[in-house]
């Protein structure tokens, strides 16, 4: 295929994908006050499934801090269009969300073509897996660090004087950048897999690195969870810590595939 040919291609696959965020999206929009009242404040609701799972395992494990500070928060919207363009933006992020398999499906499409029968073979599944690793951080932000952020700032005070009441579109702002950037997050050991495999990282470069990352990870969980706890500084720390430690084991494991390989070609 010529160059201009790759181009029409690809701008079908983005048409299709395009129209699936729209049909997510509309199903959504057909469906706005469920979605709006019961999924996007749900966090900021106090009886929301994380606080009452929380506080039963506090009390289970004798840890009060686990149950987190009561809060009643109250939205505003002060802007004349505000409200009608959040509705948009739920039901494209939404729409987004759940026609993610799909869209990245139709990359794969695209770029399949380009990989060899070695290659295709060792991508196996790749749409499954990216897939479940995206939901899996966006379920990880939305019941994990949504709660601790909506508990952290409502109950923050600069000063008595000061009211909190933030606006209905920062709330959802916030909401949708920490969900689908944390899912986006989760993606870590599919761009740990291809840079070994391109040659441009080795599981001796993340071993290396190992101390540097942990003490980053534990300054994005301490941000996200600024309480003194250690059970909430953990809670957040493991499974992000996991997931580094799991890309390099795959690291490791691409590249004593490819070590093997080169032996036995050298010797062919």
């Amino acid at each position: 295929m010529s160059f201009i040919d790759h181009l029409e291609e690809l701008r079908w696959h983005v048409v299709r994908a395009v129209i699936a965020i729209i049909i997510a999206s509309l199903i959504v929009l057909f469906n706005i006050d469920y979605v709006v009242n019961n999924i996007f404040m749900g966090p900021a609701h106090k009886d929301f499934i994380t606080y009452r799972w929380l506080c039963d395992l506090g009390k289970w494990m004798h840890v009060d801090a686990l149950c987190l500070s009561d809060f009643s928060i109250k939205f505003q919207s002060n802007a004349m269009t505000e409200q009608f363009l959040t509705t948009f933006t739920v039901g494209f992020t939404s729409g987004f969300i759940l026609a993610f398999p799909y869209i990245f499906w139709e990359i794969w499409k695209f770029v399949r073509p380009a990989l060899n029968d070695k290659e295709r073979s060792g991508t196996t599944g790749a749409i499954f897996w990216i897939s479940s690793l995206f939901f899996l951080g966006v379920a990880f932000g939305y019941f994990v660090l949504t709660p601790f952020m909506v508990n952290f700032y409502s109950n923050y005070s600069l000063s008595p004087l000061i009211e909190f009441r933030p606006t209905i579109s920062d709330y959802f702002e916030n909401l949708i950048y920490l969900t689908v950037g944390v899912g986006l997050l989760f993606q870590l050991p599919v761009v740990v897999m291809l840079l070994t495999k391109v040659g441009m990282l080795t599981p001796i470069t993340l071993r290396k690195i190992r101390k540097y990352a942990f003490v980053v990870i534990i300054i994005m969980a301490a941000i996200i969870t600024p309480s003194t706890d250690p059970f909430s500084l953990a809670l957040v720390t493991i499974p992000l810590y996991g997931l580094y430690e799991f890309s390099i084991m795959l690291s490791m494991r691409i590249y004593r595939r490819q070590i093997k390989q080169e032996d036995i070609e050298e010797w062919s």
